[in-house]
C-alpha cells in the first residue's frame, strides 16, 4: 500500500511539474533508454527511445501549448517495485492563441522498474490534438505544424 501511495505521489507530481515546464525533474524519473510513444500523425506523434529526444518533445509541447493544465482523474498502481503497471487518466485543458478552449481527456500506461519510468504510452483523441496544433500554428506559432521528433 505505501508503495502505491509513493507512485501515485510521484505521477500526479510529474503531471504538474510538465505543466510547469519543469522537465528536468520529469526525466529525472525516467530509464535513459525510454519508450515514448504519443498517438498521432502531427508534430506531438511519434515514438521516442531515448531522453535526448523526449526532452526535445517535452520543450515542443512546452512551446506548442505554453498553458497546457492537466487535472489527474485517477491513477492506478499495478505490480511490484521491479514490475509496476501505472494507469492515469487525466484531462488536459488550455486556451488556444485564437481564444478558443481546448480540452482532451487522455490516459497514460506507464512501466516502471526499480523508481525509473521506463515505457510511456500515450492515447488521447488525436484528431483534438491535430485540430489544437493547427490553430496554434494558424495563430503565428509554426512548430505545431513541424515534423515529429523520433528517435
Amino acid at each position: 500500500m505505501i508503495y502505491k501511495n509513493i507512485i501515485t505521489k510521484k505521477v500526479r507530481d510529474t503531471f504538474l511539474d510538465v505543466q510547469h515546464h519543469n522537465y528536468d525533474a520529469v526525466l529525472r524519473g525516467i530509464n535513459k533508454n525510454v519508450y515514448h510513444h504519443f498517438a498521432g500523425n502531427h508534430a506531438l506523434g511519434g515514438t521516442r527511445h531515448d531522453t535526448d529526444a523526449l526532452r526535445k518533445w517535452f520543450e515542443r509541447l512546452g512551446r506548442v501549448f505554453p498553458e497546457l493544465t492537466f487535472e489527474v482523474k485517477e491513477v492506478i498502481v499495478k505490480g511490484m517495485p521491479w514490475n509496476t503497471l501505472v494507469i492515469a487518466r487525466w484531462v488536459a485543458t488550455t486556451k488556444l492563441i485564437n481564444g478558443e478552449s481546448y480540452v482532451n481527456p487522455g490516459v497514460h500506461f506507464i512501466s516502471i522498474r526499480w523508481g525509473k519510468a521506463y515505457k510511456f504510452e500515450v492515447y488521447e483523441d488525436t484528431q483534438v490534438v491535430a485540430n489544437g496544433l493547427a490553430k496554434q500554428a494558424q495563430s503565428g506559432i509554426r512548430e505545431a505544424i513541424a515534423e515529429k521528433i523520433e528517435s
